[in-house]
C-alpha cells in the first residue's frame, strides 16, 4: 500500500510520475498493468482512510482501466486512419508534465537565488552638488560630475548592481586622509584613479572628500584641455 497523502501531489499525472520514478523506470517503458495496479492500490488506500479524493484522480483511474482493457483485446486491423494510441497519448502527457515540472523547479531555484540579490537604481551625483565649492584652473564642479559619470558609465555602475551587505564603513575624513597619503607619494593622480573601488558608498565618499579638500584648499584640480583627464595635485606641487 502507498500511504502518501494526495495533497502532496499536484494531480493524477504527478502521482503517476511519482510511482514511475519510485520503480526507477523510464516513462516510455511503463507497464500499463503494473502502473494501473499501483495507482488503484493507492486510490483504494485513500478511500479506506476516508479521505476525499478529487474527481480528476478517479477520471485517471477510469482512463488507466480503459487503456489496460485495450491491451487485453486482440488487435483488429482497420483500413481507416488509426487514432492515437491511448497509451502513447498518456506517455506523451507524462513526458510533457515532467518537462514542465523540471522547469518549474528550476524557476523556484532561481527565485531562491534572486531573493539573496539586491539591486539599486542608477545614482545621480548632482544631488551632492555644493554651489559654494570653487575650483580653479578652468575646472568647475560640473566638469568633475561629468568626469565621474563618464567613469561610472564605463564601469557600468549606472546599471542595477548586485550588492552585498558589508560592515566596512567609509567616512569623508578617513578617505580624505587616504587621498592625502596617495598625493604625498605620487604628487598627482588622475581624478578617476581615486575611485579604485566601484561601490556606491565608496564612490560617494571619495567624491565628497575631493570636494571637501578642495574647499579647504588642500589640493589643486587641473585640466590641460577640455575633455582631457582631470588631475588632482598636492597643494604646492
Amino acid at each position: 500500500m502507498y500511504k502518501i497523502n494526495i495533497p502532496e501531489f499536484d494531480g493524477p499525472l504527478d502521482l503517476l510520475l511519482h510511482l514511475i520514478k519510485k520503480d526507477n523506470i523510464n516513462i516510455t517503458d511503463i507497464s500499463i498493468d503494473s502502473i494501473t495496479k499501483q495507482y488503484l492500490d493507492y486510490i483504494n488506500e485513500m478511500e479506506a482512510m476516508n479521505l476525499n479524493i478529487a474527481s480528476e484522480y478517479l477520471v485517471m483511474s477510469a482512463e488507466l482501466l480503459y487503456i489496460k482493457s485495450l491491451s487485453l483485446l486482440p488487435k483488429v486491423e482497420n483500413d481507416e486512419e488509426d487514432e492515437e494510441d491511448p497509451k502513447e497519448k498518456l506517455i506523451n502527457r507524462l513526458i510533457e508534465y515532467e518537462q514542465y515540472k523540471n522547469i518549474t523547479n528550476t524557476f523556484k531555484e532561481l527565485e531562491g537565488i534572486r531573493k539573496d540579490v539586491f539591486t539599486k537604481m542608477p545614482s545621480n551625483l548632482l544631488e551632492y552638488k555644493d554651489e559654494n565649492v570653487n575650483i580653479d584652473y578652468g575646472v568647475n564642479l560640473n566638469d568633475l560630475v561629468n568626469a565621474l559619470n563618464n567613469f561610472l558609465e564605463q564601469k557600468q555602475l549606472d546599471k542595477p548592481l548586485n550588492t552585498k551587505v558589508t560592515n566596512k564603513e567609509y567616512s569623508v575624513s578617513k578617505r580624505s586622509l587616504e587621498i592625502k597619503n596617495i598625493l604625498k607619494e605620487k604628487k598627482k593622480v588622475n581624478f578617476t584613479d581615486l575611485f579604485d573601488i566601484v561601490t556606491k558608498e565608496y564612490v560617494v565618499v571619495t567624491f565628497l572628500s575631493i570636494l571637501s579638500m578642495t574647499r579647504k584648499q588642500e589640493i589643486i584640480i587641473e585640466q590641460e584641455e577640455n575633455f582631457k583627464n582631470i588631475i588632482i595635485k598636492e597643494k604646492g606641487v
